[in-house]
């Protein structure tokens, strides 16, 4: 039988952008949430109870853009063009907020300008991956083998709606991180915001699974016919089910149960994005095989994944093992 290697890759790099999103996004959430939740003691509290993973995870990150180009160089060369100022925007983000974290611990006078590099940095870095996703979702011109829209094609209306959910989501996980890792004022805070950004999160998926069909004939035709219409029952049933679980773990006061229902929105956020997908690498016009380096190639790379993978999840298991449980405010971090 022939091994679709291919496939096996866009599964292990749709792989790495999942991990990297549920992981990263609830401490890109924690720093959204960072001036909103006041006093000195309260924000070392945020910052430690994600000190010690926040690095890695955006191993994952790395690990998915690094595999894109290595995997899928036709697909890189036509989304790196076309999402530009997202992707800049994203990495500028993410630098001001990892320079953030080792600087605000020493600093005493400019402790407030690295405050706002947190804020600003977590809120730009999601709201540039949102606006990314959105407009990779709409679609990327291509003629021949290269992108052949503009500069600002990223920018429409639909993905910001999508930047602006997923700042809302990331408040979210944020929240209920908080909830799960913090006793005392800043759970409490916490847990007030994982309401209503729960109550926004299921609005805005809403929003963009109405919209997301009907931007593509090939998304209409998955949703709504066919035997993938059972998706159109099955993944909403399920998004309704997991937020019957997070009101219910928030009005019980339990710790991990709002975590692992907001970790499941996204996870099913992030399937319904591959039924709309599959078989696209780039929608509407570059599918998976096209896209895809040489076998010999992918084969070759096959063999590093294999023992890269489970050293990357090990050490990430690792790492959450350690630092289980509440933080203590006389322990920190640094």
């Amino acid at each position: 039988m022939e091994v679709d290697l291919a496939f096996i890759w866009a599964g292990l790099i749709a792989f790495a952008v999942l991990a990297y999103v549920i992981l990263d996004g609830f401490d890109l959430g924690v720093g959204i949430l960072f001036p909103f939740i006041k006093g000195e003691g309260s924000r070392d509290l945020m910052m430690n109870s994600v000190a010690p993973v926040w690095d890695g995870n955006e191993t994952w990150l790395v690990l998915g853009g690094g595999g894109l180009l290595a995997v899928f160089p036709l697909a890189y060369s036509v989304i790196l063009p076309a999402l530009y100022a997202p992707i800049i925007a994203m990495l500028a983000g993410l630098i001001f907020r990892g320079v953030a974290f080792e600087f605000r611990w020493r600093a005493s006078k400019s402790r407030w300008l690295w405050d706002a590099a947190f804020f600003g940095g977590s809120l730009l870095a999601t709201l540039a991956q949102g606006v990314a996703l959105g407009a990779l979702v709409q679609g990327i011109e291509i003629e021949g083998r290269a992108y052949a829209g503009g500069w600002w094609d990223w920018l429409t209306p639909f993905s910001i709606l999508t930047g602006i959910a997923l700042v809302v989501g990331y408040i979210l996980l944020g929240s209920t991180w908080l909830v799960m890792k913090t006793e005392g004022f800043v759970r409490s805070t916490a847990r007030r915001y994982a309401y209503w950004s729960a109550y926004g999160t299921l609005g805005l998926i809403g929003a963009v699974s109405l919209w997301t069909p009907f931007l593509n004939p090939t998304y209409l035709d998955r949703w709504f016919s066919g035997p993938t219409t059972a998706f159109t029952v099955i993944v909403p049933s399920l998004v309704l089910a997991s937020a019957f679980f997070l009101f219910r773990g928030l009005r019980e006061g339990q710790d991990a149960l709002p975590f692992l229902s907001a970790l499941a929105f996204f996870i099913l956020c992030f399937a319904g994005i591959g039924i709309s997908f599959y078989p696209y690498m780039v929608p509407p016009s570059l599918t998976i095989w096209q896209a895809a380096a040489p076998d010999d190639s992918l084969s070759f790379l096959l063999v590093g994944s294999v023992v890269l993978l489970p050293l990357i999840l090990l050490y990430s298991g690792y790492s959450y093992w350690v630092f289980r449980g509440k933080v203590d405010p006389s322990e920190g971090y640094h």
